[in-house]
């Protein structure tokens, strides 16, 4: 078949990777000049199966009301006259009821750990290169009532296939020499040995050339504008080209994968999607003594960020705000991850020079995301993969192919 992919971030890229290896004729359109430039461009960088819990558990409300009226809050809601946030908003509270909670984990943690393997074997069959380390991911916990929780979580995970490992402050520093210096008071963590971290921005560029060379053509400044539709099938996508000239793309599929902005172009032809942004930061930290510098990704749980070696570079991500469309800089967020990792690290890098950036997480209320068929026989979604769709790339673009070519995917997921 024909296939036009909408949207070429790591999500839309490996969608176009997997249908190109089924046989298909497959075209990207993105309003960006190359892949990865928005949700994908300076995440986290983590492939963390061990975070498979979702932002909404039943611990959430309770500190969304304690984190009110901080700018620097690691989860902030930023109340709008916005139908679709306050929709989303309770939704998301009535997902962080305990059997929910755990339904949506174990949801997430089968296609992470499908993904995660996924992953593995792509990088043996095309050797990608992403600045990627195969070190585990280390949870760092400096509050004791927390860290309690975290062993019945670490339990849930472990027995449903995830390996983690609860670790003490002597532990966590043999397995992560640079904590030795660290100004915050660590009590313990968790290890999962498995996880792993990469660059999702040069995964993502360097998938798409990979693409381009198994025949995969790529659109670029294509602005997709709306779906043209006959009776019960999408006749086009109607989309403006570099020189501004509207146009309609014709295919005999078309797979939505366009982040938060997939609502924009699905509810004019009457699809509603739970997807709303939840807005991300990220610092990045050019390394002046690498000897000082984490070697393997952590996260700190407390204070929600995520840490990752790149290379050269220490990138930490995190926070979560709800405030609609808006992909500005918030100076005091950024200061409070920036102050957090020297404290972790102090004299590691370079953090007066840090490179900083925001993007928009496209997140449903529970975190799963929304992968497989529409009402149109020929429309296919792959998007709403939250926090963690550099995690769940391969195994959803390989999972949406199997849905298109009418077989069943090789994982248990509420496919559509």
């Amino acid at each position: 078949m024909k296939i036009v992919v909408l949207g070429a971030g790591v999500i839309g890229v490996t969608s176009a990777w997997y249908l190109a290896k089924d046989g298909h004729d497959v075209t990207v359109l993105d309003r960006q000049p190359t892949a990865g430039l928005e949700t994908s461009f300076a995440n986290g960088g983590q492939i963390s199966v061990s975070h498979a819990e979702p932002w909404a558990n039943p611990e959430a409300p309770g500190k969304i009301y304690k984190w009110l009226g901080r700018e620097d809050a690691p989860l902030l809601f930023r109340l709008r006259a916005d139908p679709r946030q306050w929709a989303w908003g309770l939704r998301f509270l009535i997902e962080c009821l305990p059997e929910r909670t755990r339904r949506n984990t174990l949801t997430i943690l089968r296609l992470g750990l499908y993904s995660r393997d996924m992953l593995k074997s792509l990088r043996r069959e095309t050797g990608v290169q992403y600045d990627h380390l195969e070190k585990g991911i280390l949870q760092l916990h400096t509050d004791a009532r927390e860290f309690e929780a975290a062993h019945a979580r670490v339990e849930l995970l472990r027995s449903h296939g995830c390996e983690m490992h609860i670790k003490n402050v002597p532990e966590c520093m043999e397995l992560e020499p640079a904590l030795r210096t660290t100004r915050i008071g660590l009590i313990g963590g968790t290890y999962a040995p498995d996880d792993e971290s990469g660059d999702a921005h040069q995964f993502t560029g360097n998938l798409a050339e990979l693409c381009r060379a198994q025949g995969v053509q790529f659109g670029y400044e294509h602005a997709i504008e709306a779906l043209s539709m006959d009776g019960d099938t999408v006749a086009g996508a109607i989309v403006r080209d570099p020189e501004g000239r509207r146009e309609v793309v014709k295919a005999d599929a078309f797979v939505v994968a366009l982040g938060s902005y997939s609502p924009f172009l699905l509810s004019p032809v009457g699809i509603r999607v739970p997807v709303y942004p939840v807005k991300g930061y990220s610092v990045t930290v050019p390394l002046t003594r690498p000897d000082a510098a984490p070697t393997m990704c952590l996260s700190d749980e407390n204070a929600k960020v995520a840490i990752s070696r790149l290379g050269n570079r220490l990138r930490a991500a995190g926070t979560a705000e709800l405030t609609g469309y808006d992909t500005s800089l918030n100076e005091a967020r950024c200061d409070a991850i920036l102050s957090r990792i020297e404290q972790l690290f102090p004299g590691a890098g370079d953090y007066a020079a840090a490179s900083r950036w925001a993007g928009l997480r496209p997140a449903t209320p529970s975190n799963v995301p929304l992968i497989g068929h529409t009402r149109y026989r020929n429309l296919y979604l792959n998007t709403g993969h939250g926090t963690l769709g550099w995690t769940l790339a391969c195994g959803s673009g390989q999972a949406l192919a199997d849905v298109i070519g009418g077989r069943p995917p090789k994982v248990e997921f509420p496919f559509r």
